[in-house]
């Protein structure tokens, strides 16, 4: 039997071929999925603790797949790769590199010039990181982490609290959050920059 998932507002579908790079061929519940996937980031979490992280170094596609990767590889063959399958959400998969090189380029150029103040430059960054949607799955989870690294790494700041709840289960936060980040698509961030500290 293999991995059935049930998918709620706002989540990426896996593709079959994504689908087969999962690495414990026991889990077969997307409860089971869950609780390893968040033992691995609870484990890129405890990596970043005590790290400092320059801005160069932060703000680089080699860190940001290597989170990415830190995050899920022990679950997926995939991690830490950028996807080359199309999704619900996201550009267009060929489209990946440059537009997240241009990110990357924005982000540095926000930063030296105190372009914004530090909430919003990480969420800015995490609303366009999560955009792009770089990789098969686990953006929400890796942009939010960013955010998280920016606020602490790079301007001494505590990590967002994001409505002090799970948003991977669909519940009342998850709602505001993704109404949040649909409200930032239309380029109206402030809500998003709420809800990250609330």
């Amino acid at each position: 039997m293999g991995l059935e998932i049930y998918y709620v507002d706002g989540q990426t579908p896996l593709s079959e071929e994504e689908l087969e790079g999962l690495t414990i061929p026991s889990i077969t519940t997307r409860k089971e999925l869950d609780e390893f996937e968040q033992f691995n980031i609870e484990k890129a979490i405890q990596w970043t603790i005590g790290k400092k992280i320059k801005s160069e170094d932060l703000l680089s596609e080699t860190f940001i797949k290597g989170l990415h990767k830190r995050m899920y590889g022990e679950v997926w063959k995939w991690a830490g790769s950028f996807r080359n399958s199309e999704k619900n959400l996201g550009i267009k998969s060929f489209l990946i590199p440059v537009q997240f090189k241009q990110l990357l380029d924005d982000a540095k150029f926000w930063y030296d010039n105190n372009t914004y103040s530090p909430d919003e430059m990480a969420v800015r960054f995490k609303h366009e990181l999560v955009s792009i949607h770089c990789f098969p799955n686990g953006n929400g989870r890796h942009s939010r982490l960013m955010a998280d690294l920016i606020m602490e790494k790079l301007y001494g700041e505590p990590f967002f609290s994001w409505g002090s709840s799970d948003l991977v289960k669909e519940n009342d936060k998850r709602r505001a959050y993704i109404n949040a980040v649909k409200k930032a698509d239309n380029h109206d961030i402030q809500d998003l920059i709420s809800f990250a500290k609330s």
